[in-house]
């Protein structure tokens, strides 16, 4: 390939093989450290506070979006209504025990 050409995707790219004693020492190996994962719980297994906190928002977090589909579903909204209507019903009972009550 000419100098002037760049190399296109499907073409070997040509290298130099550097002999290792031809390796500038300021290039010589890092050593790498590892970055402590937060993992929710101490040393000695204990979960720490942030962690627990984590989870119960969590868990409140997808009762309430469960809740909220669930109450858009037909099936949801007629629970809801049969749910209200005893409700009532049961008001209507507790009035009517409360009057028999009086007039004795």
């Amino acid at each position: 390939m000419p100098d002037d050409q760049q190399p296109s995707a499907g073409d070997p790219i040509d290298a130099e093989v550097v002999p290792a004693e031809e390796v500038p020492a300021e290039t010589a190996p890092v050593e790498l450290t590892a970055i402590p994962v937060d993992t929710g719980y101490t040393a000695a297994g204990v979960p720490t506070f942030d962690s627990v906190r984590e989870k119960i928002e969590t868990r409140i977090g997808t009762a309430i979006g469960s809740l909220e589909l669930a109450e858009e579903t037909p099936e949801g909204r007629s629970v809801a209504e049969q749910y209200e209507a005893r409700q009532q019903a049961a008001a209507e009972r507790l009035k009517q025990i409360r009057e028999s009550m009086n007039n004795d």
